[in-house]
């Protein structure tokens, strides 16, 4: 009987052990992935795009860009930065969000409002990092957030002196909450966080770019990171957004971070000085040309930390800007065009270019399919486009749907239709409530030294289509106004004829049988995510609303 019990000892051990050897193997099988995000990034800041080639010193992407293959039928369904980034970390739209802020303004406008208030809580078991989690990956974050809220993060004042003892106190349990929070949302690194913009952190003193103290985050994950473990690295970048002048990006003081300052420079890119002379010997002039390069840099040390610890072979890079910067805020094709850069040693079946048209929504399940784990057994508004990698040329969405502030947009085929609808009450506000609403946003922003939302304070002008802000957000300036149709509450375009929305033919007889397929096409989206978005109430233009009225205060 005893020599039995050994001999099934024995057997069961041998079991586990090939078991154990198996699973290590699969581990290692399994690609690794760096997701590369970076906010506010424009095309002629890409060298890889026709609009920015030659004007940038960027070798570490144009390698990326180079070697694997340019997505050019990239787009994202919210362009600004939270939406976007809870689109790619969720797989679905920004009006599945369910946090109390946004749940609360739905019900104010009487409509979903997709803005900077799509938030990942920890209620959200099947995001990407947990689920990749869940499945043996282990998941890093480091960089700028902007998405992700823990619970008693404390805001301090523009004038804090962030040396002072009670001040890093403060900024200590920040990082704490912060490092404890996201955990709970599926990441099991978390360092080198920017909780909110380098302008929007707080104390002066730390409203700043630090590239160098990000990549150390980077690096440090790396570091340490088991050979045998697969893993998902968010590199989220605070470059190249707004502040772009030296004393606040590439030549601010470089023991400044968001959790205060550090005791010492840091040396893990090249040195800050050598960007003005790199600069120079290139010839590159203007197109925050010093930033890129200091951002190129932090890139350049992952994939070099990649290969010094043998992961290169086996990882995915994802690099992307958020969303698309000509038309920031709107649903034009300037600010949900954002061609992408997907690597992989040795190429993509796909080639170099691929212009099938995705979604940024598609990237949560893309990973996961590429990781071999089951997407589709969860409820994902995105899908897999890993068969497109591999060299599959049929079309991945039959349409494509975007949502930001009170505009929403159907892509299908050849068209494209933009509906702008404000709430009834909006429309009916007086000049002094327009106009106590511009004061208020732009005494915010000019104590923080910020960029007005409406630099002429004209509270006259239409509302934007992020907000209900007359002369349109931040985010918007760009754009605000400048296309014919900019304000007609109906807009259908030619994307073939018409890539630059110049000819709104909503109101052409002739496409009335588009119009209403492009509508109805847009109902089966709002239906899906019960979005009460006013599609069928006719609507004015707002100019016309405007036109000839004396506002009376």
């Amino acid at each position: 009987m005893e020599r039995i019990k050994i001999i099934l000892f024995g057997l069961l051990a041998v079991v586990a052990f090939f078991g154990c050897a198996k699973k290590i193997n699969q581990d290692k099988a399994r690609p690794n992935f760096v997701f590369f995000i970076i906010d506010d990034m424009e095309r002629n800041q890409f060298n890889c795009l026709p609009e920015g080639k030659g004007k940038n010193l960027t070798p570490n992407i144009d390698k990326l860009a180079a070697e694997g293959t340019l997505m050019m039928g990239q787009y994202v369904a919210s362009p600004v930065c939270t939406p976007a980034r809870f689109n790619c970390l969720t797989g679905v739209y920004g009006s599945r969000a369910h946090n109390k802020e946004f749940k609360k303004e739905a019900e104010k406008y009487g409509q979903n409002v997709v803005q900077w208030n799509t938030d990942i809580v920890p209620s959200d078991k099947n995001t990407l990092p947990m689920i990749l989690r869940r499945n043996g990956y282990r998941t890093g974050f480091v960089g700028k957030n902007h998405v992700m809220k823990v619970k008693g993060w404390t805001w301090l004042p523009f004038d804090t002196d962030p040396s002072k003892p009670e001040i890093k106190k403060i900024l200590a349990k920040n990082k704490k909450l912060v490092q404890e929070g996201f955990k709970k949302m599926g990441w099991d690194f978390v360092e080198s966080v920017y909780y909110r913009n380098p302008e929007m952190l707080g104390p002066e003193a730390l409203s700043v770019h630090n590239q160098d103290w990000i990549t150390k985050g980077g690096l440090d994950f790396l570091d340490s990171q088991p050979k045998d473990k697969p893993f998902f690295l968010y590199f989220a970048t605070t470059l190249v957004h707004w502040p772009t002048e030296p004393k606040r990006s590439w030549n601010a003081n470089p023991l400044a971070t968001a959790d205060g300052f550090l005791d010492d420079t840091l040396h893990v890119q090249p040195p800050r000085h050598t960007i003005p002379e790199r600069i120079k010997k290139a010839n590159i002039h203007g197109n925050n040309s010093y930033n890129l390069l200091w951002l190129d840099d932090g890139i350049g040390a992952i994939m070099k930390k990649l290969k010094e610890k043998g992961f290169l072979k086996n990882t995915i890079v994802f690099f992307l800007s958020d969303h698309g910067q000509d038309a920031k805020g709107t649903l034009y094709q300037g600010g949900i065009s954002d061609p992408s850069i997907i690597w992989k040693y040795g190429g993509l079946k796909c080639g170099k270019k691929n212009y099938t048209r995705i979604s940024n929504i598609d990237f949560t399940p893309t990973i996961l399919d590429l990781a071999g784990i089951d997407w589709k057994k969860y409820k994902f508004d995105g899908t897999s486009f890993k068969r497109v990698l591999e060299g599959d040329t049929a079309e991945v969405h039959k349409s494509l749907y975007f949502e930001m502030g009170f505009t929403r947009a159907v892509i299908k085929g050849r068209y494209k239709y933009l509906a702008l609808r404000y709430p009834e009450f909006a429309l009916k506000w007086d000049l002094a409530t327009r106009k106590r609403m511009v004061d208020s946003i732009n005494a915010r922003r000019r104590k923080r030294k910020q960029t007005l939302a409406n630099p002429e304070a004209d509270p006259t002008k239409p509302f934007s289509h992020i907000s209900l802000l007359a002369g349109g957000n931040n985010a918007e300036l760009s754009s605000y106004g400048k296309l014919p149709g900019y304000f007609d509450p109906d807009q259908l375009y030619d994307l073939k004829k018409d890539p630059g929305e110049l000819h709104n033919l909503a109101y052409d007889p002739k496409y009335k049988d588009v119009l209403e397929d492009m509508k109805n096409e847009m109902r089966k989206y709002l239906k899906e995510l019960n979005d009460k978005f006013p599609l069928d109430r006719h609507d004015v233009s707002q100019l016309k609303l405007l036109k000839g009225k004396k506002w009376k205060r």
